[in-house]
């Protein structure tokens, strides 16, 4: 698996950064010539001009250290070579080789990111940048350098029956099925990469799916329906629930057909299904575009972005304005258009306006909201629901910067800490805020402390530790492990058991509070103090809690008295800092059953479709509640969308 390969490589790269005491800022070049490393910049009116030779630098990237070796002539940075990379294949890894090659053709580092992957361009920008400087040239010229995109100017028409906007899970099915109806199709793909978030979650949930059915598992669904119903407070269309129920099961058949093959596995009662191998899926579903969608005259066109809608004087659709990464402007003219540009997570400050969460963007980076904007702008209505988000996971930003002194299970630490019940959780202001029993279900431990703020702080003491490090998680109450996703603990899958000792714990976490990601004291008031709580506040939870503790008798929040864990009498105390992450928003457009857009008054938008999360709104009332739905819905609302489109052409 994909992952596997890569945690290796961050595990590898981690030692290395050790052994050679390495710092991860990427401010560490070193030549391979005997070109001086001290030279001066030196511009010319030529241009910049390099000491010849081979440089290297390293920056940090979004999943760990980026190491390039850049050749520089005297006047031209002439070739970039990639030492190291742990980027996610079909994502960071081909912005990569993307960026690169246009450093070398433009001589320029003013280069835009990578759509989708800005965190893994900046960090590549970084690098050589270091290299620039080893080997004297001036960074910020060539910053400067102004890029012109080589098509600028020039428009292009195509004609195609339906155009889909957006290549992920949702619209490579919307494309691939309503091509196999004998339709033209226009796929556009504002990135690189097809697949988007399928290409890094792990299962989907298909209902009753034959593999399910032959495994022993049948979902009761009308009970389920009707859960589903009621656990969303009634505001949900039950049609689309009811249609998502039945019809899921289908999409197994449909993929394993295409493909795309997914294995069933019986996840506590759940039917969830894994993705095929993460470096396999990208290539898959181009196949299936390939063996639909071209095979029926259509094409695929990445790196080009959907712009706006075109419609008639009666406000049907009948086309969209796109444009190409070079400048091309794309007028293609359709009956049809079908939104999948997967909702608005990244946008931070639109999440922060409908939904008030400033938490972790853990979905991808192009999803800024740019297809809903397109649709409101002729007319779509925009949901009582709008402000929804998929919070699912619990993040301890602690992670990622241990992983560069430590392996990954002892960076993983603080992690796991944030998934166990028997800690004392509490808020910025260092108010307790929940029974800490909600960190055993993934989506009551993301909304209870999305509701409390940004981030919470989960509390540990100095017996918490020391029973840490004699007998691991049992010694610390914990009956089952940290429900956290398999990818979290894939690379050290071995240790992660409840009994495995946890060793060096304390100079882990001291580590912790030397990065920022945690904070210390040796009472609780001098905790409070460190990690800016309100000493009073965190003073009267903290003797409330070990009242509990004492008592066996939460009376703040009715813990279990099996999950109250004694914090012993004295310190150090350690308060990590634990990030709820938002793996992408949920609706945004008002769907019916076939996927046609509804305007302010609730009549379909004539040629106009939504799959994916621009349509989950209709499952939800203001926060995500499943488990593989996600990327299950996302599948099924595509097949059955394009059907229904390619259908209404008819």
């Amino acid at each position: 698996m994909k992952k596997l390969s890569k945690k290796g490589l961050i595990l590898l790269l981690s030692l290395m950064l050790v052994l050679g005491s390495l710092s991860g800022c990427a401010n560490d070049t070193t030549p391979t010539t005997e070109a001086s490393t001290t030279a001066e910049t030196t511009v010319a009116e030529g241009g910049v001009h390099y000491n010849a030779g081979t440089y290297t630098g390293k920056a940090e990237g979004k999943e760990g250290v980026i190491e390039v070796s850049v050749t520089f002539s005297e006047d031209k940075i002439e070739s970039i070579e990639i030492v190291s990379q742990t980027e996610t294949a079909g994502i960071g890894a081909e912005a990569i080789e993307r960026l690169k090659s246009d450093i070398v053709a433009y001589q320029s580092l003013g280069l835009d990111a990578v759509s989708g992957a800005s965190e893994t361009s900046e960090a590549l920008l970084m690098a050589v940048s270091e290299a620039v400087k080893a080997a004297g040239g001036d960074v910020d010229a060539l910053k400067a350098v102004a890029i012109e995109k080589s098509n600028a100017g020039v428009t292009e028409t195509l004609e195609a029956d339906i155009v889909v906007i957006g290549a992920g899970a949702s619209g490579v099915s919307a494309a691939v099925s309503a091509a196999d109806e004998g339709k033209k199709v226009i796929l556009v793909e504002k990135t690189a990469t097809v697949g988007g978030a399928s290409n890094l979650s792990w299962a989907g949930k298909f209902y009753n799916s034959s593999a399910s059915v032959a495994a022993g598992l049948n979902i009761a669904v009308e009970d389920e329906i009707a859960n589903w119903i009621v656990n969303n407070h009634w505001r949900v269309d039950a049609s689309a629930i009811r249609q998502y129920v039945v019809k899921s099961g289908e999409t197994y058949d449909w993929l394993n057909e295409k493909g795309y093959t997914t294995t069933f596995i019986n996840f506590f009662g759940e039917p969830l299904h894994m993705l095929p191998a993460y470096e396999t899926r990208q290539g898959l579903l181009r196949n299936m575009i390939s063996d639909s969608v071209e095979a029926n005259g259509g094409q695929l066109l990445t790196e080009t972005t959907g712009k706006s809608l075109v419609t008639d004087a009666d406000g049907n659709i009948t086309g969209a304005i796109c444009e190409k990464a070079d400048g091309t402007v794309l007028e293609i003219k359709a009956n049809a258009v079908i939104l999948a540009t997967g909702g608005y997570a990244a946008n931070a400050e639109m999440v922060k306006e409908l939904f008030g969460f400033e938490g972790v963007n853990g979905g991808l980076g192009q999803n800024v909201g740019e297809g809903l904007e397109m649709a409101w702008a002729i007319g779509a209505k925009v949901p009582d629901n709008i402000g929804g988000q998929m919070l699912h996971q619990t993040l301890a930003s602690a992670t990622a910067d241990l992983k560069k002194s430590y392996e990954s299970f002892e960076a993983s630490y603080p992690l796991m800490l944030t998934y166990l019940p028997t800690f004392m959780n509490v808020g910025p202001s260092g108010a307790r805020f929940r029974d800490e029993a909600a960190t055993l279900t993934a989506v009551a431990a993301a909304n209870t402390s999305a509701f409390n703020g940004p981030y919470h702080y989960v509390i540990v003491s100095k017996s918490q530790i020391d029973a840490l490090m004699a007998s691991g998680m049992t010694g610390v109450g914990a009956t089952r492990l940290p429900g956290m996703p398999p990818e979290f603990y894939a690379d050290f899958a071995a240790q992660f058991t409840l009994d495995t000792p946890w060793a060096d714990a304390y100079a882990v976490f001291d580590q912790m509070v030397a990065n920022g990601d945690g904070f210390k004291g040796d009472t609780p008031e001098a905790l409070a103090e460190n990690a800016g709580m309100d000493a009073e506040v965190f003073a009267a939870a903290f003797n409330q809690y070990q009242e509990a503790i004492n008592t066996g008798v939460d009376t703040s929040f009715g813990k279990s008295a099996d999950y109250l864990l004694s914090m012993g009498e004295t310190g150090p105390y350690y308060a990590i800092k634990a990030e709820i992450n938002n793996l992408g928003s949920v609706g945004g457009l008002l769907v019916n059953s076939r996927f046609q857009v509804l305007n302010d008054n609730r009549i379909p938008i004539k040629g106009l479709y939504a799959v994916g999360l621009e349509s989950e709104g209709v499952l939800f009332n203001d926060t995500y509640v499943g488990n593989g739905v996600g990327i299950g819905y996302s599948f099924t609302s595509g097949r059955l969308g394009g059907t229904f489109a390619a259908e209404d052409l008819k």
